[in-house]
């Protein structure tokens, strides 16, 4: 089975957590959620000799998406993600970076959108694509069943939550889906966030403010 290598790279004003993943043996790999900061993008494919096969967008936030239509047209890679619900999201890209005061970014179209049930390729790997709307309403998670490990962009973080007062956000249905959808994986599941430190869906059940009824 294909050993997978990760690793992050913080970009844009908001620390994002641009992550990639590849087998080192194959350097074949992804790219998920380049913000922005292309070239800083660029320089970490080129330090760890990834073959980047494809752009992975958790959601439609410029945060997430505001350089995966100059890094697509830079390698040469199609991207797939987030669900067509984000579409509004993605249009308005443009209106997102005015109201947080970051220079103009091209928009994208995915050559692929995602929904409950897809799988995406990384490396050889077939990642779940599963649903769980509530940051925004066209958030999807890429889940790995045979290492236990899942990319959550901006559902959950270490001891807390995704925010939902932005344009979508319903903090009913983010909470819905940490607890339907995330937290029945198993306690041994880890994750990758789109900001800040990994942590374990066990850890987050039992210590995260947000979870605790």
């Amino acid at each position: 089975m294909t050993k997978l290598k990760a690793g992050i790279v913080p970009v844009t004003p908001f620390a994002q957590n641009c992550t990639f993943l590849w087998d080192d043996d194959t350097k074949a790999g992804v790219v998920i959620d380049p913000g922005g900061e292309v070239d800083v993008i660029l320089a970490a494919v080129r330090e760890h000799d990834i073959k980047v096969e494809r752009i992975l967008i958790t959601h439609g936030h410029i945060d997430h998406i505001g350089g995966a239509a100059e890094l697509a047209e830079a390698l040469g890679v199609p991207i797939e993600g987030p669900h067509e619900a984000d579409k509004p999201l993605i249009e308005r890209v443009a209106d997102q970076a005015q109201q947080f005061g970051l220079p103009d970014v091209r928009t994208m179209t995915p050559d692929r959108w995602l929904k409950e049930g897809d799988t995406v390729d990384v490396a050889g790997a077939q990642f779940q694509v599963l649903h769980c709307p509530g940051h925004s309403p066209g958030h999807v998670v890429f889940y790995h069943q045979p290492s236990n490990f899942v990319i959550v962009g901006d559902v959950i973080f270490k001891g807390s939550v995704g925010r939902t007062d932005l344009p979508g956000g319903d903090h009913a249905a983010l909470i819905s889906s940490i607890k339907e959808k995330l937290l029945p994986l198993g306690d041994s599941v880890a994750f990758l966030c789109g900001h800040g430190l990994h942590s374990t869906f066990g850890e987050e059940r039992l210590t995260n403010p947000f979870l605790q009824n």
